[in-house]
């Protein structure tokens, strides 16, 4: 009997121990951060569209973990004045921030984004806000698409201090500045909808905030170029209380490791001077007496040299129109296409066409009848560098047509 007894404790005890585990695996990959919504609520903005944007934002945060140790939200508006509706420590639980949400009334007013986020900057890392020190930081701008001052500036001061940026757009906006905003790859960060259909993209959107809220991506790249890359954490330590060691090491192993030592207020460093198309892995490791963190790892490669056209070609030359080829460009996966501008050398109106990366040729008509031209030649690189090869050409006198000829570059 006793026996029996001993090995239902010794089961019931492995069971319990196991179900104990599952559960502690089950937390440690549960979502942690700080989520900011920021949300247009000036004039601009209908008060439809207004409770369309409402409800998109209580569907995102309806199947979240919230709680001390998992997701907190804040929401602020954008108007005259940036306005809290509350705070990262007002609401613990997903059903308080849903119904926070649904009573949250249009403030109106003229669309001043940049001043609300450099507001939102000072939320996210305040402790009166409840903000929580050493937790990935995201921010979710929903937008009409207009501001009435710059949003570049302090949306960098965020990225810079680690801020995952999402954009959402209901309006038409300006796509080279929501670009540059949202966090990169834009594809992901980066969301152009009508405010009817805010619904189709609420699973996808929910997605890709709980993976930026995920512990062992706090650690990141951007701006990856041929020659380095940005990197930027969230601040785990502060400048009393540690410090941080980077080591950057190539995967050519002859190449030597590089170490950098920043304070305990540092959230990026820039890598510059380094090999093109190489793999390298960054440690971060703090430092501290007070805290005992992790280190922190990523791997980035860089981009293929960029290396703009070699060679311009003339052919089919005609008295009105004339074909233009050159080289293709080195670091293919790293070009956005090509600018092609073609001006008389004596004066005049020049002509600028878009060729798509991938094609390394076209043909320009309404051209005048024995004109001299310069042609120039520019690949534009993702990294938004740019480089141009110019030549001469001339079209045929009359209606006769030339030999195609080989055309020596005159500048680079």
């Amino acid at each position: 009997m006793l026996f029996w007894t001993s090995l239902i404790l010794a089961l019931s005890l492995r069971l319990a121990l196991a179900q104990s585990g599952a559960e502690h695996s089950v937390t440690a990959s549960a979502p942690q951060g700080d989520l900011l919504f920021l949300l247009d609520s000036s004039a601009s903005v209908s008060h439809y569209e207004f409770s369309r944007v409402r409800d998109f934002v209580g569907q995102l945060v309806s199947a979240m973990p919230f709680g001390s140790g998992a997701v907190r939200a804040s929401l602020v508006h954008v108007g005259s004045q940036p306005y809290t509706e509350f705070t990262f420590d007002q609401y613990s639980s997903g059903q308080a921030v849903q119904d926070a949400i649904r009573v949250a009334s249009q403030r109106m007013g003229d669309t001043n984004t940049g001043l609300a986020l450099a507001y939102a900057k000072e939320q996210l890392f305040a402790a009166v806000a409840g903000a929580r020190p050493g937790v990935p930081k995201v921010l979710v701008w929903v937008t009409d698409g207009g501001s009435s001052d710059p949003v570049g500036p302090p949306m960098q001061e965020l990225k810079d201090l680690g801020v995952t940026i999402f954009i959402v757009s209901t309006g038409r906006g300006n796509l080279l500045e929501l670009l540059a905003a949202a966090s990169a790859p834009a594809e992901k960060h980066l969301h152009f909808v009508d405010v009817d259909d805010l619904h189709i993209i609420a699973p996808e959107l929910r997605d890709s905030i709980t993976d930026a809220m995920q512990p062992q991506q706090q650690l990141r790249a951007s701006e990856v170029l041929s020659n380095g890359f940005r990197l930027t954490w969230p601040p785990l330590l502060t400048a009393d209380s540690g410090y941080y060691v980077l080591e950057l090491m190539p995967s050519d192993k002859l190449v030597a490791t590089r170490r950098q030592q920043l304070p305990g207020n540092a959230t990026s460093w820039i890598w510059t001077d380094l090999n093109p198309d190489t793999d390298y892995e960054v440690v971060l490791l703090p430092e501290s007496n007070v805290h005992l963190l992790r280190p922190q790892r990523v791997r980035v490669r860089t981009l293929q040299e960029e290396a703009g056209p070699e060679r311009i070609i003339i052919s089919h030359t005609r008295p009105r129109s004339l074909r233009i080829s050159w080289a293709p460009a080195l670091g293919p996966d790293s070009i956005l296409g090509y600018h092609i501008q073609l001006g008389p050398l004596r004066g005049g109106s020049a002509q600028r066409v878009e060729v798509p990366a991938g094609h390394n040729s076209t043909t320009i008509q309404g051209l005048t009848p024995g004109t001299a031209y310069l042609v120039t030649v520019t690949a534009a690189f993702r990294s938004g560098r740019e480089r141009a090869l110019s030549a001469k050409a001339c079209t045929a006198p009359g209606e006769r047509t030339r030999a195609p000829q080989s055309v020596r570059s005159v500048g680079g």
